[in-house]
């Protein structure tokens, strides 16, 4: 358990009935306008996926799944899925979607090794998305206007939210700002990655780092990142690596950068089979997702997750993510949030 921050003199603006009406007003009002601003059809997803398809996002290559037997499978194992980025893309294929398309779905995930705090629990909830592209979009400009868009989306909802709820005055910046974790590093060198968020989140407010997963001068990356969806390996115009990157909102109640979105271009063949090398996980290129991959069965893409609870949280202003999601957490966390006035769902 990682150390819980206690805002002082905090207390949230809404009881828990208007916290869940708040709840239903965030999620319905972003959903809607993501899905007009990318043209997005809305799909029904797995909660759990065969083991050893290749399907299941592997995260950083060391958090246990939650599996479980088949009875009529023979036993066979299943997984929970950690995201659906790579179920999203063969989801497409499938689908027939036709480039400037997309879907969205709602993912549900189960992360028993997470380090709980104010923003991270054993769920996931995010939508998880994927827009259909063709080779002349997989470029950082693009990408950048991806995320203007998306960070429409939000200044938007951020206002329905105001309309509703006059007690939570919008404060994102206008715009959002774009820098890569090797330009980052460089600001801040002698800091570790989540503190260099905190400082360039503090400045700006809100933020999309680029480069996630590509090791950095330092010899480290910004963060993991899984090589078979993302593609973290290819050179921009700007010199640096990484069609990717996370977007960072300041979160003024619990001062601290809190990620709201992951996402990027995926991977093409060329720089899945580079990914994997370096990644020493070319032994992937024989399971499903990548098999499809590399026999050009899946079309080109860019996609990602938006963290639903957190998301509602920066709206709402709390500061626990037991206060949007019902969940589980040790007692001395319980009891530490009923002493500052936290009031865990």
């Amino acid at each position: 358990m990682r150390k819980l921050v206690h805002p002082k003199n905090y207390k949230s603006p809404l009881d828990i009935k208007r916290t869940e009406k708040a709840i239903k007003l965030v999620k319905d009002t972003f959903q809607e306008n993501l899905s007009a601003e990318f043209k997005l059809r809305r799909v029904t997803a797995p909660l759990f996926v065969l083991k050893g398809t290749g399907v299941n996002d592997d995260l950083n290559g060391v958090e246990r799944k939650v599996t479980f037997p088949v009875k009529d499978l023979d036993d066979r194992e299943a997984e929970v899925v950690n995201s659906l980025a790579k179920w999203k893309r063969m989801a497409i294929a499938d689908y027939g979607i036709e480039e400037g398309f997309g879907i969205y779905t709602d993912m549900n995930a189960i992360r028993p090794d997470e380090e709980l705090d104010n923003i991270h629990s054993l769920y996931v909830d995010q939508w998880d998305w994927e827009q259909v592209i063709s080779e002349e979009k997989r470029n950082l400009d693009y990408l950048k206007k991806v995320v203007r868009k998306i960070y429409e989306v939000l200044k938007r909802t951020e206002f329905v939210v105001y309309e509703n709820y006059p007690e939570f005055v919008p404060s994102l910046p206008d715009e959002i700002k774009f820098i890569h974790a090797e330009e980052l590093l460089e600001k801040y060198p002698n800091m570790t990655p989540k503190k260099r968020e905190n400082e360039i989140a503090k400045e700006f407010k809100a933020v999309f780092i680029i480069g996630i997963g590509a090791e950095l001068a330092d010899g480290k990356p910004h963060d993991g990142r899984a090589p078979d969806y993302d593609d973290w390996i290819t050179f921009t115009h700007s010199g640096y690596r990484g069609l990717n990157g996370d977007i960072l909102l300041w979160h003024p109640v619990l001062e601290i950068a809190c990620e709201i979105s992951s996402m990027g271009i995926r991977v093409n063949k060329e720089t899945l089979l580079k990914q994997l090398e370096i990644s020493d996980s070319l032994d992937r290129k024989d399971l499903l997702f990548h098999k499809r991959l590399l026999n050009d069965e899946l079309p080109l893409s860019i996609g990602g997750g938006i963290g639903q609870s957190r998301l509602c949280m920066y709206f709402l202003r709390k500061a626990h993510i037991g206060e949007i999601q019902s969940g589980i957490w040790p007692k001395r966390m319980v009891e530490d949030c009923d002493e500052h006035g936290i009031v865990l769902i």
